[in-house]
């Protein structure tokens, strides 16, 4: 019997398969398609396309040598409220919602990244840190699945999270102080992450948190000015304080009271940033 050669075979299936595309084969291609636009702008000269919008009859384009790539400086943390990974990826591949996070983590430490850490995701929305109103812009947003009520979070999951967060750190020198959550940024409207554990976090250098011995403020402690500080906007001073809260109280944070023990907490973290 003549002996069958399966090699050629095998190969021509495998090429098949990989040019197939697979589950996100449509969505891939849509991303594809927008990062070529991207990159045809990046590689202009912009005199037919900014330097024309100019109203001035002498202008001229001459290219410099010194430019880069848009540096993320932030890194905001996010709960996804929804019931699993593949939700939210299946959201964040809707034009209609128009949302997008560079990377989301799963229950079990899957990471998945959806946008390129250069790119600017739509992750932050309406709100202000600093003052800087557009996070979107100058941070990488990392979405954690947890239905943002009840759901724990997992030791796997906080792990991969550290690994994912000390890459970031590393490969754009980010301020320790510039890791924050959305109810950070806008605690008018935003909550999220809920219940999380920012204090495992700070212990590896990512963001802060109080000291285990709390001083009491001095009598004439500011609290607006101190949440400012800190990067609070304090626009709408219950909104920041409760915005504190979910970060470091993590209860009775549905009212902006602030306890002798919040305040020392508070007097605590001001330090850290002056």
């Amino acid at each position: 019997m003549k002996k069958l050669n399966f090699l050629p075979f095998l190969l021509a299936t495998a090429f098949i398969a990989s040019c197939g595309g697979g589950k996100y084969a449509a969505t891939e291609k849509v991303y594809k398609k927008k990062a070529k636009d991207f990159a045809a702008l990046y590689r202009e000269a912009p005199v037919n396309s900014q330097l024309e919008k100019i109203n001035s009859t002498d202008k001229e384009w001459i290219g410099s040598i010194n430019f880069g790539v848009r540096k993320p400086n932030y890194v905001m943390i996010h709960h996804t409220a929804q019931d699993s990974l593949g939700q939210t990826v299946k959201t964040f591949h809707s034009a209609r919602a128009g949302v997008s996070s560079h990377y989301v983590i799963g229950r079990d430490g899957k990471i998945v990244q959806m946008v390129n850490d250069l790119y600017r995701g739509h992750h932050a929305g309406a709100g202000k840190w600093g003052n800087d109103t557009d996070l979107n812009s100058s941070s990488i947003g990392i979405e954690l699945d947890n239905n943002g009520l009840t759901d724990p979070w997992p030791e796997v999951q906080i792990e991969a999270l550290i690994n994912l967060l000390q890459y970031l750190k590393d490969s754009y020198k980010i301020p320790q102080a510039n890791f924050i959550g959305h109810m950070d940024y806008a605690p008018s409207r935003k909550n999220d992450p809920s219940r999380f554990p920012w204090k495992k976090l700070a212990d590896k250098g990512f963001g802060y948190w109080y000291d285990d011995y709390l001083e009491m403020p001095p009598a004439n402690f500011d609290v607006r000015l101190a949440l400012r500080v800190i990067g609070y906007d304090v626009k709408n001073l219950d909104a920041a304080i409760k915005g504190f809260k979910h970060h470091y109280i993590q209860q009775d944070t549905q009212t902006a009271n602030l306890t002798e023990n919040d305040l020392k907490i508070l007097y605590s973290i001001f330090k850290k940033y002056l």
